[in-house]
């Protein structure tokens, strides 16, 4: 399954991460997004304008299959404005600014709770009011504001979890771990199997932001996770040092070398045996490319650290939809939206792209793959779902900060102190800008 969006498994991610909230984007002269900007969304009481960054050939024909059925049923027309996918991340700010259309595509969590924060996207309770039956509790609190209001609508995700070969697993007597003490005894099991317990790859400096999520939401619960990530936690918290300390407890049991290698390559050595687990995201499994080894690939959730808070958060990134701060189509919005968060849209979303789940728990699973049922059954269940780092964070941040100095601790465990009292400074400098 391929990520679409903000865990982006190539080099385009890094162009992602410059997006949303930098200061320097504030006009800073940065062109407006050209087809979504120019003219602002439609008077036209008949058409409803959506800003897209669905650029990739596979989500844009699977969402112009949904706009089309949509127009059938509304008599509504639906102008889709597409920027390429950074560009519109990169511009988003002036465009937001500007003279947006009614709807656009983005992201849930932080990144759409920036937004509503600054008042450059609108409500959308009435929506709810409709569509609220259709979500399981945990995605609700994932669409609303820091002001307890709704504005987004949560269409698609896939979550991040550890996955493994079953055939594996059962040739050595391997259990799935629920507990840390058992991954870890795992680890070592492993390796003495001659086996690289955990597959990793960190070329592009974003896969260690997913570990680090896992073990600090773990360890220290969902809401400290979202208080780090907004800049309101201090990185020098001993809760923060006791992560890094556990990560450092892992550390040697992750694949050497990973400074070399992108998670393309690291899923190679899951696909051909001579790893035992893997942590990310569900797109792992494009790399599965036979039929037999895909059969064979299964995943659990990252196992218990703190008893406190269990397994109950998943990191789910999902996309879906905002509105804009001044929609001339409101009553079109509405229908659009209502339209959008339903099963039915969701469905026939996901018969154009099946690399993601719905995140309607309402929506059918029988087209689902094992994987993909077991995924949607992971999300719907959980108490809490996080977006991961630069999602649940500022990008600016996470791009020029946090990326960085994962790898220096990566390369040096030791050093983790003087490391978490200069991502502290950093990240005053940069949540004190606007």
């Amino acid at each position: 399954m391929r990520d679409l969006s903000s865990s982006l498994p190539s080099a385009s991610r890094r162009g992602v991460l410059k997006g949303v909230g930098g200061a320097a984007l504030l006009g800073a002269g940065i062109p407006l997004l050209s087809a979504c900007g120019s003219s602002g969304s439609s008077s036209d009481p008949k058409t409803v304008s959506v800003g897209s960054n669905d650029s990739d050939a596979v989500p844009k024909k699977a969402y112009a299959d949904v706009y089309a059925a949509f127009q059938k049923q509304s008599g509504l027309t639906v102008k889709v404005n597409t920027k390429d996918h950074n560009t519109f991340q990169e511009q988003i700010n002036s465009y937001l600014q500007g003279t947006p259309d009614d709807v656009f595509k983005w992201f849930a969590g932080y990144r759409m709770q920036f937004f509503a924060a600054k008042n450059l996207a609108s409500p959308i309770d009435d929506v709810w009011e409709k569509i609220g039956g259709n979500f399981p509790d945990a995605m609700k609190k994932l669409s609303k504001g820091a002001d307890g209001k709704y504005y987004f609508v949560p269409m698609t995700t896939y979550p991040w979890a550890v996955f493994y070969r079953k055939s594996v697993f059962a040739a050595k007597g391997y259990e799935v771990p629920t507990t840390w003490e058992q991954l870890v005894a795992l680890c070592k099991q492993m390796k003495k199997d001659g086996l690289v317990p955990i597959a990793f790859g960190d070329k592009d400096a974003w896969p260690a932001m997913g570990t680090f999520d896992q073990i600090n939401f773990r360890l220290n619960g969902y809401d400290f996770h979202v208080e780090l990530m907004a800049g309101k936690a201090s990185w020098t918290d001993a809760k923060v040092k006791a992560a890094f300390d556990h990560w450092a407890e892992l550390l040697p049991y992750h694949q050497d070398g990973f400074m070399g290698r992108t998670w393309q390559d690291a899923a190679q050595t899951l696909v051909s045996k001579k790893a035992g687990m893997y942590l990310l995201g569900t797109f792992v499994a494009q790399q599965f490319t036979n039929k037999a080894d895909l059969d064979d690939l299964d995943f659990f959730a990252f196992p218990e650290i703190n008893s406190a808070y269990g397994q109950d958060t998943v990191e789910a990134p999902t996309d879906g939809f905002m509105v804009s701060k001044s929609p001339k189509n409101h009553d079109g919005v509405v229908k659009l939206l209502e339209y959008l968060g339903s099963p039915a849209a969701e469905e026939l979303y996901l018969k154009g792209d099946p690399s993601v789940v719905a995140a309607s728990n309402k929506a059918s699973t029988a087209s689902y793959s094992a994987l993909q049922k077991k995924a949607f059954e992971m999300i719907g269940s959980a108490k809490s779902l996080t977006q991961f780092m630069d999602r649940d964070s500022r990008p600016d941040f996470t791009s020029t900060v946090m990326q960085p100095s994962l790898q220096k601790f990566l390369q040096n465990p030791k050093g983790v102190d003087s490391l978490l009292s200069s991502i502290e400074r950093q990240k005053k400098t940069i949540f004190a800008s606007s």
